[in-house]
């Protein structure tokens, strides 16, 4: 079995700031990035200056602050070209409406958008704006363009604003840009710029206006391989049921009810997918006739009738032309017997098995890797872990793919 370490050397991220009430939220990134031991120079427009100073971030990175194009602190006055040398990555949270647009039409007007021109290194945005700025067509037109240069970006989320108007518009949180910023530093690309689709959590079948049939899964198992999918470069996608969870910086999610609506967003994305993940526990069997209304408890035995769900997975595997397909086997008891079954069933080539009783709901997980060459047991770890290697494992599986095409 292979062991996977990962890299803890020290990364420079450069952190950009510019004009928004979101400004004071990047205080705390800022601290949460040093504590994580990476090294913060922060870079802040003139119009940032309006709503944080830069004595703030100094404090609390340990490091100088830019600010000017032309500044005294810029060594030999090229500071556009000599902070990006040196960077492991650029992040500019908030990024304004303003900044969106002159980053798209290549404008480098101050010391930030010349700096993110003259980059040699990723860059990654944190939108934040007015709920009317984010839905203007002119900047979907920018973000557009953005997506179409690889710039990552995060966000935003839904919520109410500091102009009293509630939609979408405001900044990720720190904590999530914080994770965000840290699986992009460790990624080792080993996905990149592949098209992986997950599907996690749970599904939820209605028998009534307020009762259905669901299961226990918690969804950390899918959320963990999306967050490794994105952390070797992968342009993810993640189909979810209802979950309690914060998902990961994927490029799109979709949050789904039923098997019915999760089989619906897998069939409009699947064209486009190259690694297809179903690790979603999707109900066998959903309820013959849904009542729109509540139904009232009576004293006699009620009867419900349940019809088969679409099994989505085997919908996938069985397309003329299938992305490479992996598969969940949550079993109870035979494990690795019933496992395979399934397998050969649904002509997977990877098919990951675990004990249901062992792993639902829990942070840790042991897991059976089956695949042509047989089995590979991956002993008890975090489910992030877990994810990692088994991303490592798909890696392995689907080059050796395309070596044989």
């Amino acid at each position: 079995m292979t062991t996977y370490v990962s890299s803890t050397s020290k990364k420079r991220l450069l952190l950009g700031v510019t004009g928004g009430i979101a400004a004071y939220k990047v205080a705390e990134l800022a601290r949460l990035l040093t504590q994580n031991g990476i090294d913060v120079h922060t870079i802040m427009t003139e119009s940032a200056h309006h709503f944080i100073g830069p004595v703030t971030f100094q404090s609390l990175t340990g490091n100088p602050v830019y600010t000017d194009l032309w500044g005294a602190n810029a060594a030999a006055n090229m500071a556009h070209i000599n902070l990006s040398r040196n960077a492991d990555m650029i992040l500019v949270a908030p990024a304004s409406a303003n900044f969106i647009a002159k980053l798209a039409n290549g404008i480098a007007d101050d010391l930030l958008t010349t700096l993110c021109l003259a980059r040699d290194c990723p860059l990654m945005i944190a939108p934040a704006m007015n709920r009317q700025m984010w839905e203007n067509p002119a900047t979907q037109r920018n973000l557009s363009v953005l997506r179409h240069d690889n710039i990552k970006i995060i966000g935003p989320a839904c919520g109410e604003q500091a102009c009293g108007e509630t939609g979408m518009g405001r900044m990720s949180e720190a904590c999530e840009l914080a994770e965000a910023v840290r699986s992009a530093l460790q990624a080792k690309n080993l996905l990149r710029n592949k098209k992986v689709l997950v599907t996690a959590g749970p599904t939820f079948e209605a028998i009534d206006a307020v009762r259905g049939l669901t299961n226990k899964s918690s969804g950390k198992m899918g959320y963990a391989i999306a967050q490794a999918a994105v952390e070797a470069g992968a342009k993810v996608t993640l189909v979810s049921g209802p979950t309690c969870l914060m998902p990961p910086a994927v490029d799109t999610l979709i949050n789904v009810v039923s098997a019915a609506e999760m089989l619906h967003a897998v069939q409009a994305q699947i064209e486009q997918i190259d690694i297809f993940i179903g690790v979603a526990a999707v109900a066998d069997y959903r309820a013959a006739e849904v009542n729109q209304q509540k139904l009232k408890k009576t004293n006699e035995k009620m009867l419900l009738e349940l019809i088969p769900n679409p099994d989505i997975l085997m919908t996938v595997s069985n397309l003329p032309k299938p992305p490479f397909c992996v598969g969940f086997a949550a079993e109870t008891q035979d494990l690795e017997k019933n496992a395979e079954i399934k397998r050969k069933k649904k002509k997977l080539p990877l098919l990951v098995a675990n004990l249901a009783q062992y792993a639902i709901a829990s942070d840790e997980v042991e897991l059976v890797l089956i695949d042509d060459n047989g089995k590979h047991i991956l002993p008890k770890a975090t489910k992030l872990q877990q994810a990692q290697h088994l991303i490592n494992h798909i890696h392995l599986l689907y080059k050796r793919k395309d070596n044989l095409a």
